[in-house]
């Protein structure tokens, strides 16, 4: 029997946010999808801070690691795309949200996930001088950078919380705990606007009360703050505070681009949700966290319910994309509130009592330790298991465990498979072609010009179509720029898996707005090119430049050049590793940053190099080793002097190693080889680096144009007299 192909992708469901709510959701989808529906999920950041951790986290007993939800590898394990961009906008008529930097995304289901904002726009100095408790994730990397200059006698230990309810106590307490473990002092402020902290808990308040003033903290009720400086927060009665680090804690906000939506919405801007969490009015679109007003049962913003909305909504979302019926969510009416005292001590509330002692924070970090645990150690789905007997070679092939075969330039084909079979190809005699296979790219004389004649193709490494193009395109533009010539044309290869035309249509505009982009900037037109459905992703791109001086090729390399490389090595094994939801999602997003910037700027730099090539499939060690033979000389390289992705090197030692490193490894074999560090002379590059090999000093004012530029450039490595191959130098 045939195995059954993959059904269609017909409906968009977007999450926007990656809130507590849309990560259990996310996590659940991983479980058990809905086959035929494309997850999206949008978010800033890769990460998301888990809320009941961040006074934990401010007081120094969590690393931000432990604080943060990886988005990356959930999206990874829920089979997501997942665009990391702030949504601006949202149209619920046309069903498109804007996302800052990536144009329109189109949805047939949607849920809002954003959670709110502490920002006091309107109080004078705010913007210049303070941050908000919320967005988390900013405030907590803001806060780690004012600890951090504490700590080094920059500034003074000096800190002001705009706001004394429950959240400004927890959170003076924990920043007040860091500074004296830290430094042995600190000088916290608490301003209130109303007569007592922590509203209308009393037993609360007497027990923050008593906290504040065992931790020295200074509290100013009945105050309303007038100004806020760079030193000082001034309140109405003429006082000042002394305050280097200022904290806004005194109300919840909607973010501006929800209200302002055309999304029904309260007076302070929160969207209006049905009892089935749909946003009021809007058949495909739903609301949940502290973002959604739940007019049917209203509840404080607390991360609690949340997590009981997550089932739910999971549910619901199945439903409105398979045509089933919504159930509501009905959340509880009260719940235990555990709030941190600084040090590892707690009180808990519930039903109007209020106890407090060391042994409820223990209960507390149990409860967000098992929380957060849900995200770590996501289920290892087994691939399915070898059907028996299989041809001999099957499992050798799939490494034994069934590996998945990894994606851009990690899928080439082995390049002693490939240069056998260029071996078989006949030379013409044209006069008009001046090179034959094996340079980055064709020589062709057109009217006496010359023009480079390149292809390139990739088989999808993330579900993030635009950015996916984006890469693709200044991949493929890296053998241009590495003969110093300028881009002319390109003809586009598309291939999409199997979806509707609707779905095509939408996949098709993301890839081509992201192309257009990045060819339009460096001058280069789109003229046409080709477009199928197959088994899985797939984009190249075959592009055309000019020259205006004879090209740099590989075969000018001399002896006394010294190497220079533009960029990091080590994207094979990260993208390996992301693709068992191994890597870290901050490395991940740091790497895709970075291979998404183009290089004509650094080509531009690279100008006077006698040799130059692009670093990718075949790693540092294949294409170094072609400049070598081409040129007739020997290539020295000294392993700690190369620059290595952030992550790559904890990876490589675990084993990580992409799909064609092996044949990278026969192909291009490296003497005295044998540190660590070795695995990223053979490690494939997907938008590598340029490598040029320059008299030593133009390399070196090459090389401080590159990093004034930002570029991670290094210079390698030196060229030799001697045979074709590569040494690895003593250190």
């Amino acid at each position: 029997m045939h195995m059954q192909a993959p059904l269609p992708l017909t409906r968009d469901l977007v999450l926007i946010g990656g809130g507590h709510t849309h990560a259990l959701v996310a996590r659940m989808w991983g479980m058990k999808p809905l086959p035929g529906t494309r997850v999206t999920i949008i978010n800033p950041g890769p990460t998301a801070p888990y809320s009941g951790m961040l006074p934990g986290h401010i007081a120094g007993h969590y690393s931000r690691q432990e604080l943060d939800i990886d988005l990356v590898q959930l999206a990874r394990f829920a089979g997501a795309r997942l665009i990391l961009g702030a949504a601006t906008a949202i149209d619920p008529v046309k069903n498109l949200i804007h996302v800052e930097g990536r144009g329109e995304i189109a949805y047939d289901v949607a849920s809002i996930d954003v959670g709110i904002h502490a920002e006091m726009a309107s109080l004078p100095g705010f913007a210049n001088h303070a941050t908000g408790a919320k967005p988390l994730d900013q405030y907590a990397t803001r806060w780690q950078a004012f600890l951090a200059q504490a700590v080094a006698g920059d500034v003074a230990p000096e800190v002001a919380v705009i706001g004394g309810g429950v959240a400004g106590m927890e959170l003076a307490l924990a920043m007040s705990h860091a500074l004296r473990q830290d430094l042995g002092e600190a000088r916290v402020s608490v301003v209130e606007a109303s007569t007592e902290i922590a509203g209308k808990n009393r037993p609360a308040a007497a027990l923050l009360t008593k906290a504040a003033e065992k931790a020295g903290i200074a509290l100013h009720t009945n105050a309303e703050v007038s100004r806020i400086g760079p030193k000082t927060v001034s309140l109405a009665d003429g006082t000042e505070i002394a305050s280097r680090f200022t904290v806004g804690a005194a109300g919840a906000f909607a973010h501006g681009w929800l209200s302002e939506s055309p999304l029904p919405l309260t007076a302070d801007g929160f969207v209006l949700v049905e009892p089935s969490l749909r946003v009021e009015g809007c058949d495909g679109l739903f609301a949940t966290g502290d973002c959604a007003h739940m007019r049917h049962a209203p509840r404080p913003k607390a991360g609690v319910f949340a997590v009981r909305a997550a089932p739910v909504l999971r549910d619901n979302l199945v439903a409105a994309l398979s045509g089933g019926t919504l159930k509501p969510f009905k959340p509880q009416k009260d719940y235990l509130k555990l709030i941190s005292l600084g040090g590892k001590k707690a009180l808990a509330e519930k039903w109007g009592r209020t106890i407090s002692g060391p042994g409820l924070w223990g209960w507390k970090n149990r409860i967000d330790q098992k929380f957060m645990e849900q995200f770590r150690s996501l289920p290892k789905m087994k691939p399915p298991a070898l059907p028996a007997p299989v041809t001999l070679g099957v499992a050798e092939e799939l490494q034994g465990t069934g590996k998945p075969l990894c994606a851009g330039c990690g899928a080439k084909v082995a390049p002693g498979a490939l240069s056998a079979a260029l071996e078989q190809v006949t030379q013409t005699s044209r006069t008009d072609v001046l090179s034959g296979p094996g340079d980055d790219a064709a020589i062709l004389s057109i009217g006496g010009k010359r023009q480079v004649l390149t292809t390139d193709h990739l088989r999808a490494f993330t579900e993030d179509t635009g950015l996916f193009a984006r890469i693709a395109a200044l991949h493929a533009l890296g053998d241009i720029w590495a003969m110093g010539a300028k881009p002319q044309a390109a003809l586009l290869s598309i291939t999409l898996p199997r979806m509707s035309e609707p779905l095509q249509s939408r996949t098709m505009a993301e890839i081509m707005r992201a192309a257009q982009e990045v060819l339009g900037r460096e001058g280069a037109e789109i003229v046409g090119g080709h477009s199928t459905m197959g088994a899985e992703m797939t984009l190249g791109l075959t592009l055309t430049g000019l020259c205006n001086r004879d090209p740099i090729t590989n075969a000018g390399a001399r002896p006394g050049d010294v190497l220079l490389l533009t960029r990091p090595l080590g994207s094979g094994v990260l993208l390996a590793a992301e693709m068992q939801g191994e890597a870290d999602g901050s490395d991940i997003a740091s790497l895709l940053d970075i291979l998404a910037t183009p290089q004509a700027d650094a080509a531009a730099c690279l100008a006077e190099a006698h040799a130059m090539t692009d670093v990718t499939g075949f790693g540092l060690a294949g294409h170094l080793l072609a400049m070598c033979r081409a040129s007739g000389v020997r290539a020295s390289v000294g392993l700690d002097d190369l620059p290595i992705y952030e992550g790559a090197l904890d990876l490589a030692e675990e084993g990580h190693r992409s799909s064609i490193y092996d044949a990278n490894l026969a192909a291009a074999p490296v003497i005295n080889a044998h540190d660590a560090r070795a695995v990223f002379l053979h490690d494939p590059q997907t938008a590598g680096g340029l490598l040029a090999a320059l008299a030593p000093e133009v390399a070196e004012r090459a090389l401080a144009s590159l990093q004034a530029a930002g570029h991670s450039a290094a210079i390698i490595g030196t060229i030799d007299e001697g045979a074709p191959e590569i040494i690895c130098r003593e250190t």
